[in-house]
């Protein structure tokens, strides 16, 4: 029997049970789309959480003062400065920006007799870049505002929501510091929310850096920023600025400097293992699917027990018997995935077409898809069509 005679007859078999086969198919149309959903579902995971720690920064490097080994005394701390600074921005290259951060904190008027304490950060205008804030209202202040010394701010949107009731509203509000008014110029927040784990808080507000030695009589900075120009640049230029720190200080002093390349990594490979273990759980799918195509066949099997008796009779040998039942397996294996395919992608390209979100779409996900279910046809339908194989057909014509 030639190969397009068996598939012919596989097909025309699966018409004549329509109702049979389709059942059988479907489990594996839902094995099938589950592992492409899966795949989809892991990619844009893995892309919204790299995508998040990115807005915070990708190029953002920062450092900081630990303290010192115990033999140090606590009265004598070697902090980082100003000068370390710019000694980081003459000697280490591709440092696209730069911000210091001194942290101050002061107990403001509200009205009605309220008082409540905020958090004030003396910044850089290079800060509104380094740590890819959002301006949501008026202006950040810049360097001009820097220079003269300027009495300006901008405060956090759930601090200017808090006391003035919306963002618009706070713009060109004055806040006395230490009996120093100064004027509001603008509201801002974060990118990506950090849920308080950085120095910016709900009640924050950024001045700048020059105006903010007015209260403060160290020179010391809390937190320094670095931005560098590639992404590419950041670990070679984390190694050389903590380098160029521990030279300007002394020995025993503990600096920190850190970047968000290792939390990219841990992510990632977050992100791939959470895939892994969901498309284990669509192949399990895929397995029961599997079985119950085994099962149908040999069923199938032994209600065409005499009809196997029959075409052995006239001629037909093991080998086409064979490939005659796992070719019936193999079609209905790989309609159910064919038909799953479809549908694991429709529904991520409408989510594209029809919405802003772009999420990703694998097309090496569905060839997999298609290799797996052909595998399970093979698999599972090769009992079944060694069985009918092996049938005597001297049985099989008395069979009733």
């Amino acid at each position: 029997m030639a190969f397009g005679e068996i598939l012919s007859f596989s097909f025309d078999t699966f018409c004549s049970n329509k109702v049979r086969f389709t059942l059988t198919a479907l489990g594996m149309m839902i094995g099938t789309a589950s592992l492409i959903l899966v795949v989809t579902i892991g990619m844009t995971g893995r892309q919204y959480v790299l995508n998040q720690i990115q807005a915070i920064g990708a190029n953002l490097i920062y450092a900081q003062y630990q303290g010192g080994a115990q033999r140090i005394s606590s009265t004598t701390p070697d902090p980082l400065t100003i000068e370390d600074l710019r000694a980081v921005q003459e000697e280490v290259p591709g440092v696209a920006a730069a911000s210091p951060v001194v942290n101050l904190n002061e107990r403001i008027s509200v009205g009605s007799g309220r008082e409540r304490d905020i958090a004030i950060l003396g910044v850089y205008p290079e800060y509104l870049r380094v740590r890819n804030l959002v301006v949501l209202a008026g202006r950040f202040f810049d360097l001009e505002d820097s220079q003269a010394h300027n009495k300006v701010g901008v405060i956090t949107e759930k601090m200017a929501l808090e006391i003035y009731g919306s963002q618009q509203a706070a713009v060109g509000k004055v806040i006395k510091l230490n009996g120093l008014p100064f004027t509001i110029i603008g509201t801002f927040k974060e990118r990506v929310n950090t849920f308080g784990e950085s120095e910016v808080v709900g009640n924050t507000m950024l001045i700048p850096f020059s105006v903010s030695r007015y209260f403060t009589e160290t020179p010391s900075v809390k937190l320094m920023y670095f931005s560098m120009q590639d992404p590419a640049m950041v670990p070679i230029a984390t190694s050389q600025i903590k380098r160029v720190l521990q030279s300007r200080h002394r020995s025993e002093s503990v600096y920190t400097v850190e970047n968000l390349t290792e939390l990219l990594a841990v992510a990632d490979k977050t992100a791939t293992a959470l895939t892994w273990v969901l498309l284990l759980v669509a192949m399990v799918v895929l397995l029961v699917s599997g079985i119950g195509i085994m099962n149908i066949m040999l069923a199938t099997v032994t209600s065409r027990i005499r009809e196997i008796g029959i075409r052995k009779a006239i001629g037909a040998t093991n080998r086409e018997i064979r490939f005659q039942f796992l070719a019936e397996a193999i079609l209905i294996s790989l309609i159910g995935g064919v038909v799953g395919i479809v549908i694991g992608l429709s529904l991520p390209f409408s989510v594209r077409f029809l919405t802003e979100y772009r999420i990703p779409v694998s097309g090496f996900s569905a060839i997999i898809a298609i290799v797996v279910s052909s595998l399970v046809g093979i698999i599972f339908g090769t009992v079944p069509a060694t069985r009918a194989a092996q049938l005597d057909p001297v049985e099989s014509l008395r069979y009733e």
